[in-house]
């Protein structure tokens, strides 16, 4: 595989990706809140609506509307909110973003998993910082849970970053392991 045909390959996994992430955010944005009809994100981000859980897995698994002003887990959330640290979290999504390019265009063409992981993580910092522009927060809808212990919320963004730093952490695991010389 070409650099050409790498890039290819790269910007349609990006893309793909993306534009999941971005239409099941337009869904989310449908997900009841209480109190009913507030104005989305602004009273939500203020404190004065909340999401209401919606059940796909009784238990374990919710659909709720929730906007998060800080980068993952919530961190910085409590100063996310003022227009500098949006332009610095946003500034540094952007960074990351042309930095991941980089080097998924350097990419040598027989690392196709190490490409597709760059282009997944790319695709979920595109995605969160689509939101942090267009909103001031990112959108997260999934909950995942064991009846009363809550995991952090998260959305497709969010996963699809996961997914790509799991497969480059196995991708270095794998390479490692080749490079050790097996005993005779």
């Amino acid at each position: 595989m070409g650099i050409r045909r790498g890039a290819v390959v790269f910007a349609v996994i990006l893309i793909a990706s993306l534009a999941a992430d971005q239409l099941s955010k337009a869904w989310a944005h449908t997900l009841p809140v209480a109190p009913a009809g507030c104005a989305l994100p602004g009273e939500m981000l203020a404190g004065r609506c909340v999401g209401v859980p919606q059940p796909v897995v009784d238990g374990y698994w919710d659909w709720e509307l929730a906007y998060n002003p800080g980068v993952a887990f919530s961190t910085f959330a409590s100063v996310a909110g003022h227009t500098a640290m949006r332009v610095v979290l946003a500034a540094i999504a952007l960074i990351a973003l042309i930095g991941i390019s980089l080097l998924a265009l350097r990419t040598p063409p027989d690392q196709r998993s190490r490409r597709a992981a760059y282009a997944l993580i790319a695709s979920g910092a595109l995605g969160n910082l689509v939101d942090r522009v267009r909103d001031g927060a990112v959108t997260d809808f999934v909950r995942w849970r064991i009846h009363d212990h809550r995991w952090p919320i998260f959305n497709v963004a969010d996963a699809a970053l996961l997914i790509g730093v799991a497969v480059l952490l196995l991708d270095g695991l794998r390479a490692r392991r080749a490079a050790v010389p097996r005993p005779e």
